[in-house]
């Protein structure tokens, strides 16, 4: 299960249940639309609540000490994401079928490569929070899902299973360290298990910590949903079409707003250092993951299959190669390129795994950063891309 990684795992039982046909009623029954509200709000508390724990025991300030070349991986690796989403956008968008509602599709199709531009730099966190804010249909979400796992999947399985000795070849360079960086990596570096350990969280110790955490996580929730509201009052956010009256909570807004106070909170030790906070912050993650992919329907999206896969392909495969270059300029070594494509591909749990396959604690720390920096920016980035994606 710990290679499998529990997102994975997640999504499968998700899966799982939606093609037993469990929570599928006759489409736009009242029992359908009652359902489809429930697991919506469970899924928009969710992910809103995981993001502020899962980002609490990130020290940024660690940032400013991390090898040069770590940088250059997580640098490398984002333009490499955006490039493929990019290209992949175009190529898509001209081989796109001739339908009544073209416009409309391009338009879907914007939003799915900015959620996977958010996926791809920072996980499935990002993925969640954009197709929240973007509104993006939740079958295609979870179609789009069930793609990436697939093929992240083998990816990973090609990694683990010694892939990596592929790029040691490709990228024969050394991490270049100082005598001080060493020893400071050596006394921060934690252990294999403190990615994503569960043992422990029922402990009466960590329960006031872990306590906390939640309790900060829902106010700055609530510090989001009162500053969109602030901004629907004075009429920065358009309102409801169908109740103009009614107060809207702008989930982009909300979204930001979190990770920005969740960004600042992480550098007060005692908040960094409460206790299985990002345990936590996973479990409601995974909890979003089962309830996602629960809702997927191949009702809504038997027409779309192959071109939504075909999409999710060349996005990764295009990010993948591109970075592999980057990083063959910039002279990165390969097992820093593999646990950095590892951390931006699929997120930090996944890079404790890869780095015991290829026997190099060295890169641990930096598999990490890169993931949590990921968490922390991917929600931007994705914004951005959709925002360019619309303009053009």
């Amino acid at each position: 299960m710990q290679r499998l990684g529990t997102v994975i795992a997640a999504y499968a039982m998700g899966l799982l249940i939606a093609v037993t046909g469990l929570t599928h009623f006759p489409i736009d029954s009242m029992e359908e639309m009652y359902l489809s509200s429930c697991q919506n709000g469970l899924m928009s508390f969710s992910v809103v609540v995981a993001i502020p724990l899962l980002l609490f025991n990130c020290d940024f300030r660690l940032w400013t000490r991390a090898l040069p070349k770590t940088i250059i991986a997580l640098l490398s690796g984002l333009v490499a994401v955006v490039s493929a989403v990019l290209i992949s956008y175009y190529i898509a968008a001209a081989n796109m079928p001739e339908t009544k509602t073209l416009n409309s599709d391009v338009l879907q199709l914007g939003k799915i490569c900015a959620m996977l531009t958010g996926m791809y730099t920072g996980g499935t966190l990002n993925f969640n929070a954009l197709g929240a804010s973007l509104g993006v249909n939740k079958s295609v979400m979870a179609m789009v899902l069930a793609f990436d796992m697939l093929i992240t999947v083998i990816l990973y399985f090609f990694l683990l299973g010694g892939g990596y000795k592929l790029f040691r070849k490709i990228l024969p360079f050394i991490d270049e360290t100082t005598p001080a960086f060493r020893h400071s990596m050596r006394q921060m570096e934690p252990p294999v298990t403190d990615v994503e350990n569960y043992h422990g969280m029922t402990s009466r110790a960590n329960f006031p910590g872990m306590f906390l955490g939640l309790l900060l996580s829902i106010a700055f929730l609530f510090i989001g949903c009162l500053l969109s509201y602030i901004l629907w009052k004075i009429g920065w956010i358009a309102p409801d079409a169908e109740d103009p009256n009614r107060p809207v909570l702008n989930e982009m807004v909300i979204i930001l707003t979190v990770t920005t106070l969740s960004i600042l909170a992480s550098f007060s030790d005692r908040i960094r250092n409460l206790p299985k906070t990002f345990e936590l912050g996973m479990f409601f993650i995974l909890l979003f993951s089962v309830m996602l992919a629960s809702m997927f329907d191949y009702r809504a999206v038997q027409g779309n299959t192959f071109f939504i896969g075909l999409l999710v392909f060349m996005v990764i495969f295009g990010a993948s190669i591109i970075h592999l270059i980057l990083c063959r300029i910039f002279r990165v070594s390969g097992d820093l390129y593999s646990i950095s494509l590892i951390a931006l591909l699929c997120s930090p749990p996944f890079v404790p795994p890869m780095m015991g396959a290829m026997g190099n604690k060295k890169v641990l720390i930096s598999g990490i950063v890169i993931g949590l920096i990921g968490y922390a920016v991917g929600t931007y980035i994705g914004f951005g891309v959709a925002l360019l994606l619309h303009a053009v």
